[in-house]
């Protein structure tokens, strides 16, 4: 009995991402470590090990090819930011120079995606790593020999990483995948909170929630497009890549109908108050949230979904409304119509997750082209990189600042020892984040980690002075570091602190470097936090008109896309997916800009009220522009009504309008009545259309009525904002 149970356990840990992670970081550092001790040569430990830590650092997903090839690149950048700073070491005006414009090139590569920032970003930590080994006391002075051992131990990672592709090539596909399917879950857990059925329901909290939400899931789904999009050239065609491919578009399938809303909740509360429907569109929307992460644990664990449904919620829910529409004197007669329009889109969404056991069904569906945003050329390259050189750019304003940074970080460190002090540069630019509230963030947890790992450091070194055990205690440490520094970063600097101390306890004094530690560790991160607040900060309010404006601008090229839809028949192509992608990553990065502004200064976050608010109209605006993507269908030629185009095409320049306003600082025009106007005379045409112009008439509507709110919203928040940026 307790083998199966064993074996469970083991598929279960396999199938985690951190394990595979930490399991090549903790093969990479054991073999170090073996090889000094049998060598005899200890020493040669912690340049291995900063080594192989950088490598892990700077690996990005890819196929095999594709990691060979970044490999190759890293381990490359590697010694030649190596060697240029053992060659500028005694020329501190030199390496100063080096230091500046090293780190702007390396920070504003970032401009060409996010692949080549976190190379750029382990490429600067290894040099700094470098300049570390100058502390040692029994450090060779030779040119070649910190480089030499330092690019080792990047490339002995680098070609454990490669094989570990080349072998097990589709892990990330299935783990990506989970995770995404876990954030779908997620969110309809979340979206059936909106159907709770009371009069006072707080809508607009639930709608703040929804938006947070939907912001994991565009994060989730954009990691997992590039990594299926990595392994379609020349697998195409492979039945495994198409099952991927297949799950992949049945997520966005979900996403969209899940984030559709066909009338506002709380009128939908009020009507059917004294009826269950509320109650058990609630419930089929939890059960399908269930079913999705059920999904997602059987693809982890690449089990057959054993999927039951929710046949009996569904058809209670289509009981019910039966019954409504039977009810002679029922309250909320007006909005059956709409009613019967969320059941059938739910009843959709049955009927996808029921094809999840062969997804591969639903490719004739697919345009099965994704979108590649990584640069064509070098001059493509170039070009990106030239337009991101101004002051507007949070790229060149991270660049700025960084090299600002360590700029300074260097002349404190000169000035109080001219041959110690690295550290400071290493919590530099460790602590110094793109905006403020993420510096702030990291910066405390960057000194409660330290200490935590220079008390652990101490009493373990001291307990345990057998020299075996602190390299069992260094490689467990560096272990956990890559374990827990994407969630847990205070115990991730706890880690790398720990191992830290007991590597140079190998080679100098471990209690020696306790105190120096924890000196720059508190310097670094006040010339972060100094430079962060002072050179161009990025206070979230004065950008915030520039993101609602981006909201606006996809909500119109979504809608815009819909309407082709609804001209030519559905098909999720290329075009509709990157605009309904670009809508949902504008609301995204809205949500993402109310919490960075909760994080700041009470000063700079006076209009997080107005964020609140305009996130809400966001979502809610998307909602509306999902449910015609979950409903879209080619309307009859002899029954196309040109004047549903029309008004969707006054809405999508209404939008762009508004948008192009609040970017430029223009003042935006309050509504007139005519969009008004509009609206009632699209619910007229809709009360006596068929049932699919009904269905469009009536979302373009509630879009139409939104259009007032988005004017009066966009007028509040020009009175705050500063002249033309």
């Amino acid at each position: 009995m307790s083998s199966p149970s064993f074996s469970q356990s083991l598929q279960r840990l396999w199938a985690l991402k951190k394990f595979s992670y930490s399991l090549r970081v903790f093969l990479a550092l054991s073999a170090a470590m073996a090889v000094c001790s049998f060598l005899d040569s200890i020493t040669l430990v912690i340049p291995l090990f900063l080594g192989i830590i950088a490598g892990a650092l700077a690996e990005t997903d890819d196929s095999w090819r594709g990691r060979l090839k970044a490999s190759t690149i890293t381990v490359v950048l590697f010694a030649v930011s190596s060697f240029i700073v053992e060659l500028l070491t005694p020329y501190p005006l030199l390496f100063t120079g080096g230091i500046v414009v090293s780190t702007f090139m390396l920070t504003m590569s970032g401009a060409l995606g996010e692949r080549y920032a976190t190379i750029a970003q382990a490429t600067l930590i290894l040099g700094v790593y470098t300049m570390l080994g100058l502390e040692q006391v029994n450090a060779p002075h030779d040119l070649w020999h910190e480089p030499l051992l330092l690019t080792i131990g990047a490339a002995w990672y680098g070609l454990l990483s490669v094989m570990w592709q080349a072998l097990f090539s589709y892990q990330p596909v299935q783990q990506g995948l989970a995770a995404l399917f876990d954030q779908v879950g997620d969110y309809l857990k979340t979206k059936s909170a909106l159907f709770e059925p009371t009069r006072r329901l707080d809508v607009e909290a639930g709608r703040v929630a929804l938006a947070r939400q939907n912001g994991k899931v565009v994060i989730a789904l954009n990691q997992v497009k590039e990594i299926i999009r990595s392994r379609l050239q020349g697998n195409l065609g492979q039945q495994q890549v198409n099952r991927y491919l297949s799950l992949f578009f049945m997520a966005q399938d979900i996403h969209e109908r899940a984030s559709s809303s066909h009338y506002p909740y709380e009128e939908f509360a009020e009507a059917f108050y004294h009826s269950d429907v509320m109650f058990r569109c609630q419930r089929l929307l939890r059960q399908q949230g269930l079913a999705c992460q059920a999904l997602a644990q059987a693809i982890r664990l690449r089990q057959p979904f054993d999927y039951d449904g929710s046949r009996l919620a569904l058809a209670d829910l289509q009981e019910s409304l039966v019954y409504l529409h039977a009810e002679d004197n029922s309250g909320g007669r007006t909005l059956l119509r709409s009613l019967s329009d969320l059941i059938g889109n739910l009843t959709s969404l049955e009927q996808v997750l029921a094809k999840a056991n062969n997804p591969v069904e639903l490719a004739g569906e697919h345009d099965n082209s994704l979108f590649d945003g990584s640069p064509r050329s070098l001059r493509d390259a170039w070009d990106r990189v030239r337009h991101q050189v101004t002051p507007s750019s949070p790229v060149f304003r991270h660049a700025l600042r960084l090299t600002l940074a360590l700029g300074a970080g260097y002349g404190v460190k000169y000035l109080i020892h001219p041959t110690l002090g690295y550290w400071i540069l290493l919590t530099t630019l460790f602590v110094c984040q793109p905006n403020y509230a993420s510096t702030r963030q990291r910066l405390w947890q960057r000194i409660s980690g330290t200490v935590l790992g220079l008390i652990a450091g101490w009493a373990l070194i001291t307990l345990f002075p057998g020299p075996e055990i602190q390299r069992l205690i260094a490689v467990a440490a560096g272990v956990a570091f890559f374990i827990y520094r994407t969630n847990r970063y205070v115990l991730a600097t706890g880690a790398i602190t720990l191992m830290v101390v007991c590597c140079f306890n190998q080679v100098v004094d471990g209690y020696g470097i306790i105190w120096p530690r924890l000196t720059d560790t508190l310097l670094g991160s006040l010339i972060s936090g100094l430079v962060v607040f002072f050179v161009l900060p990025d206070w979230q309010g004065r950008q915030l008109h520039k993101v609602v404006a981006g909201t606006l601008n996809g909500s119109s090229r979504y809608l815009r896309e819909l309407m082709r839809q609804y001209d030519t028949g559905k098909s999720d192509d290329l075009a509709y997916r990157v605009a309904r992608r670009n809508a949902h990553a504008a609301d995204a990065a809205l949500s993402a800009t109310l919490s960075n502004m909760l994080g700041e200064p009470g000063r700079f976050r006076k209009e997080a009220e107005s964020c609140l608010r305009n996130l809400v109209m966001s979502h809610t605006l998307l909602g509306y522009l999902s449910a015609l993507g979950a409903h879209r269908a080619a309307l009859p030629a002899s029954f196309r009504d040109d004047r549903l185009s029309a008004a969707a095409d006054r809405i999508a320049v209404a939008l762009d309008g508004i948008a192009d306003d609040l970017a430029a600082c223009r003042p935006v025009a309050l509504a007139n009545g005519e969009e008004d106007q509009l609206a009632q005379e699209l619910e007229t045409a809709a009360g006596d259309a068929d049932d699919q112009h009904r269905l469009l008439g009536t979302q373009l509507s509630l879009i139409c009525r939104q259009l007032a709110p988005i004017r009066a919203l966009a007028a509040q928040l020009q009175q705050n904002t500063p002249g033309k940026k």
